[in-house]
């Protein structure tokens, strides 16, 4: 007897629920579950504001997928097509030949990447904030840019450095700038010749409001608690221009930053054409009820890279966020094993309790269940829901573990700047300087 094939393309929530359901309900010969992903960890990516702004150690907020799921194959590398009509999805490993991939069952969850938009010097000069590589880059290079600007008597470098350009008026782009900012006028203290109002930040948004999710209320009152934190923000106002640092902003101000950080958006990853998905007019892939790809009763998706039908408004679709994708992870993991059972399946169904931000220690805003939270009592449930939502016991605990010392000690304020080029000093001493001096000599009298 052969036993069924089950591809998941994505380690992402909707990937890592699935599967951690798939591999605790299925017995070991009803299926065989093979997990593919660019990188082998799940991000929980609402502790990423933390993790940039030194609250939690980075890797405490990433779950390793081999560690978690032992009963399933986990594959490193890159997924490049799936093709529904021959059941095969190709995959290239990070190193060596291509090969194919043949499945009986598909979960496609490949997730979202950033939307960028065709602005000079936005490719070449900014960073987004989805994975834990660029919290680390962020935390880092803001520390550094407060290095620089306390090392350096030339103005204009330093009010390069110490300005931070946030583009993107979301959840992202809040959390990381008031967590950043938090951070750094905490680290002030510790640079000689450095205050507070020296530092700008500047949160940019083309709408009239920012944290749409927790309401038109709540979003004003957090636009007047950033600027009473002497954060800039800017309504009604895009990015023009980023060529060289120098940002350019259609309401006539131009201004030079060495941070730009790009969270306006994400769109569907661009997997979804290398193969015969059906998808919608914004690039989604087009889901039924039940999380099955529409047209199939073998291929089911969800999450950000999918248009899922919101039973609960409808006409709608389910918003991509953390919420519905855990919750549809789970549903779908059902109804893929009841498709094999033979079963009945059942339509995903689920109503938003709400929304909850971090702005910073002890400082927070939310919408739960129709009602407005804001300032420590917000932060406590944003840190009590997502401690909760975390995977593993083990994630759970680490994480609880440094939010206690950070109670007792100082945030640590050391960029470790160098680990984005970790051979420079190596490369350095291999080169020689000239007859009897080598570049190590060189290197230690720099």
């Amino acid at each position: 007897m052969t036993v069924p094939r089950i591809l998941i393309v994505g380690g992402g929530y909707v990937g890592m629920y699935t599967a951690l359901r798939l591999q605790r309900r299925l017995r070991p010969w009803e299926a065989q579950v093979t997990v593919a992903d660019l990188d082998s960890y799940m991000t929980y990516q609402p502790f990423l504001p933390e993790a940039a702004a030194g609250n939690i150690e980075p890797r405490h907020v990433v779950v390793p997928l081999r560690q978690v799921l032992p009963r399933c194959r986990i594959l490193s590398g890159r997924v490049t097509s799936v093709r529904l009509a021959d059941r095969v999805a190709e995959f290239s490993p990070h190193d060596g030949a291509d090969f194919t991939i043949e499945y009986d069952y598909l979960v496609f969850a490949p997730g979202s990447i950033s939307r960028l938009l065709p602005i000079p010097g936005l490719a070449e000069w900014g960073i987004g904030f989805k994975t834990v590589e660029e919290a680390i880059h962020l935390r880092n290079h803001v520390l550094g840019q407060l290095d620089l600007a306390a090392s350096t008597p030339d103005e204009a470098v330093r009010r390069r450095a110490l300005t931070f350009v946030f583009v993107g008026g979301g959840y992202a782009g809040v959390e990381a700038l008031a967590e950043l900012e938090d951070m750094a006028s905490d680290a002030c203290k510790y640079f000689k010749g450095i205050r507070n109002s020296d530092m700008r930040w500047v949160l940019v948004e083309a709408t009239d409001r920012i944290l749409p999710e927790v309401g038109p209320d709540m979003g004003r009152w957090t636009v007047r608690q950033l600027r009473a934190r002497g954060i800039d923000v800017r309504l009604r106002t895009r990015l023009v221009s980023a060529e060289n640092g120098h940002i350019v902003l259609d309401d006539g101000d131009e201004f030079d930053a060495d941070t730009l950080v790009w969270t306006a958006g994400v769109k569907p990853n661009p997997l979804v054409y290398e193969g015969d998905l059906p998808l919608d007019d914004r690039g989604r892939v087009r889901a039924d009820a039940f999380l099955r790809i529409v047209g199939t009763r073998f291929a089911f998706t969800a999450g950000d890279v999918a248009a899922v039908p919101d039973l609960t408004r409808p006409g709608d679709y389910c918003p991509p966020n953390a919420q519905h994708a855990v919750r549809q992870g789970k549903r779908l993991a059902d109804n893929l094993i009841a498709t094999i059972r033979g079963e009945e399946l059942k339509p995903y169904r689920h109503r938003q309790l709400g929304s909850v931000a971090t702005l910073g220690l002890y400082r927070g805003v939310a919408q739960v269940y129709g009602k407005e939270v804001r300032g420590f009592p917000a932060w406590f449930l944003h840190r009590t829901y997502h401690l909760a939502r975390m995977p593993t016991l083990n994630k759970k605990s680490r994480i609880l573990a440094d939010w206690t010392l950070g109670l007792f000690f100082p945030r640590e304020i050391v960029s470790l700047g160098a680990i984005q080029h970790p051979r420079q000093e190596f490369t350095l001493a291999a080169r020689t300087t000239g007859p009897g001096r080598t570049a190590g000599q060189e290197v230690r009298t720099r």
